[in-house]
Formats: structure tokens, C-alpha cells, sequence
């Protein structure tokens, strides 16, 4: 009788994958995104799909080894990797950063000398997302300034991430690099992550797609910025997420700083926003109220590559996906609901608003 259970669960399983893959096929087609890595995770079952190709106009398909930009997912590995740094004695979370090492963007602004790891992880320190384009020539020394005062309301902000990145490194005597390989890649076994290039991603490798689906230039990410040079495939990434999900590597006390509000994300602007009672921030990590139960969540989008992921810990759930395409966040409600069910999940209708 077992054996027969054990059957019939296959089998249902078996064909739930079919029509799960024969509807994402069909929603890559209709939103014009090349390539996807997706991973769904629910108890001790995971369930992935690699489907496209790594560029439109070739015949490279994806697979479980090829490598995306995870783009602001990597935030989240900073935010990790700064808690265990907070567990080992070396990182206060609410000693100024300055106190630690000097910044010289911000060398101008007086204000700086308040912020502390906490507010750039609640996004909290005033400071706008980009001073200038990233990506740009003259970004890394350009000079910094506070938009909003520290710790007054809620502002993305990449430049926060570089910053504690920036510390973290002085701290250390190690770059971001070799300090993400021996805290997190290494005992996550994610043998496929970097935060810059590897010249063992070639041939595997996803190209980006701008809106219209032209093939964009591969960023081959020479120095590492944990805002957004992330290198990674969703295999490894969803390792860290069931890292993120159970507190391993982090103090029983650190790891509910993921799951404790601390600031409600109340938009920074001229006028007062009211807060949305459905979304707020965690100490590295989104916050949501959804209709599966309390979640978190972040979101990935260096324009070409976006991804997303959702974890629901009550249910040892979680979707994680990448794509290679400036449509890739079109799918979140989607998947959401063809993985983990109808439902409201409203982190979309917020991040809409950002």
C-alpha cells in the first residue's frame, strides 16, 4: 500500500512539473525573456527548472550551471555576511561607520558621522540609491551626499550597501571577495558564485536582454560590489535563501533580526507617506504580509537581469528565480501564484510605488 501511495504521489508530482514547466515556456514567450533559472523549495522538495537560452540569438540553452547576474540580490549576502561578522565580535551594528574607517565620498558631509551597519541594512541612512551610474567610469570616487537625515525614513540606497561593503573590508584586511568566499560560498557549498568574474563563466554564461530583447554586453565585474556585481546560478543562490530561511551560521538571537521588523519603510519625499501595513524591513531583507503567511523577500535588477525570491519560513517555503531579460520582474505574481498558490503577496504592488 505504500509503494502505491508512494506511486500515485509521483506520478501527481510528475505531472504537476509537466504542466508547471508547459506554463512558464508559455509566459517567457509572452513577455519576451530569453532564459530562466527557477527553483521552488517546500519542505525537503525542490523542484527547478532551467528553461531558454543564454542569448536570443543563439542556440545556447540554459542549465542548472549556467550564470546569472544576480544584481541587488547580492545585498542580501552582504547583509549575511555582516551578521556574521556582528556574531564573531568584529561588526556593532549600531556603532557609527565612520568609526571604524574613513569614507572619503563622504569626507563633505558632516551628517555621515551618525550612520551606523543597522541603517544600512534597514536602508535608513539617507543616502540616495546612486550618486551616479554604477556602471559608470568616475562613480567609484564620486562625491556622496545625504538626500534625507539618518535614520528618518526609508530610501533604497545601493550607495549604503558599498559603504558597509567598503568597511567590512577594512575591518577584515580582506576583500569583499575573499571575505564572501570563506563566510558564505565555501561553508554554503556555492561553488558557482563570485562577486566578480571568473574566467571559468565562460561559455556558460547568461547574456542580458534590454526591453525591446536585444542581447546587451556581457559585464565582465572586475571589482566586486555586493549591490550588484553578484555572479551566481539559482542552484547556489537557493542554498544561501535555506541558510537565510533557518538562521544557520547566525546566533539564535542575529538570525531573528531577518524576520523582526525594524522599520516600517516608510518612503522618504517632500511629504509624508503613509506606511503601507502589508511591507517593511527587516535587517537586510524584506518584509511581507501575504496571503501564505509572513514572508521575505527581495528583488534583483541591474536592467538586463532581474530575479526575485520569496520565502515563507512558517511553511519552509521559498520561489527563488533569475532571468536574463529587463522583463524578468513581470513574472513575480505569475510564478508566485502558479508555485505557492492564489493568493495575495503585495510585495509587487510596492515595489511599483518605488
Amino acid at each position: 500500500m505504500k509503494r502505491f501511495l508512494l506511486f500515485v504521489l509521483l506520478t501527481f508530482c510528475g505531472f504537476a512539473a509537466v504542466a508547471q514547466q508547459a506554463e512558464l515556456e508559455t509566459l517567457l514567450r509572452q513577455k519576451n525573456i530569453p532564459g530562466l533559472q527557477l527553483i521552488h523549495t517546500k519542505g525537503h522538495r525542490t523542484t527547478a527548472y532551467n528553461l531558454g537560452r543564454l542569448r536570443q540569438d543563439s542556440a545556447g540553452a540554459v542549465t542548472a550551471e549556467s550564470v546569472f547576474q544576480a544584481a541587488s540580490l547580492g545585498k542580501v549576502v552582504l547583509a549575511y555576511l555582516a551578521l556574521r561578522l556582528h556574531d564573531q565580535g568584529r561588526l556593532n551594528l549600531d556603532q557609527p561607520l565612520l568609526s571604524y574607517a574613513p569614507y572619503p565620498r563622504l569626507a563633505a558631509e558632516p551628517r555621515a558621522a551618525r550612520v551606523t551597519a543597522r541603517m544600512v541594512l534597514t536602508h535608513t541612512t539617507g543616502l540616495p540609491n546612486w550618486a551616479e551610474n554604477p556602471f559608470g567610469p568616475t562613480w567609484a570616487t564620486s562625491p556622496l551626499a545625504l538626500r534625507f537625515a539618518p535614520d528618518s525614513c526609508w530610501n533604497y540606497s545601493g550607495e549604503g550597501f558599498v559603504w558597509l561593503q567598503k568597511t567590512l573590508e577594512q575591518i577584515s584586511g580582506q576583500t569583499l571577495e575573499a571575505l564572501a568566499q570563506q563566510e558564505v560560498f565555501e561553508p554554503l557549498k556555492m561553488r558557482r558564485s563570485s562577486f566578480k568574474w571568473q574566467p571559468w563563466f565562460a561559455g556558460n554564461t547568461a547574456c542580458g536582454h534590454d526591453k525591446a530583447g536585444q542581447p546587451t554586453q556581457v559585464r565582465r565585474f572586475a571589482e566586486p560590489y555586493a549591490a550588484y556585481s553578484l555572479l551566481t546560478t539559482a542552484t547556489d543562490y537557493n542554498h544561501f535563501l535555506q541558510a537565510l530561511r533557518t538562521g544557520r551560521g547566525l546566533q539564535p538571537a542575529t538570525a531573528r533580526l531577518l524576520t523582526t521588523a525594524a522599520s516600517e519603510a516608510n518612503r522618504c519625499g517632500k511629504l509624508p507617506t503613509p506606511t503601507d501595513p502589508f511591507v517593511a524591513w527587516a535587517t537586510g531583507v524584506g518584509l511581507a504580509t501575504t496571503s501564505a503567511g509572513p514572508a521575505l523577500w527581495h528583488w534583483g535588477n541591474n536592467d538586463d537581469f532581474q530575479g526575485f525570491f520569496l520565502v515563507l519560513p512558517a511553511r519552509r517555503e521559498s520561489l527563488l528565480f533569475f532571468t536574463n531579460s529587463a522583463h524578468g520582474l513581470e513574472l513575480t505574481n505569475d510564478v508566485l501564484r502558479l508555485f505557492i498558490g492564489p493568493g495575495e503577496y503585495r510585495v509587487m504592488q510596492w515595489l511599483a510605488e518605488e
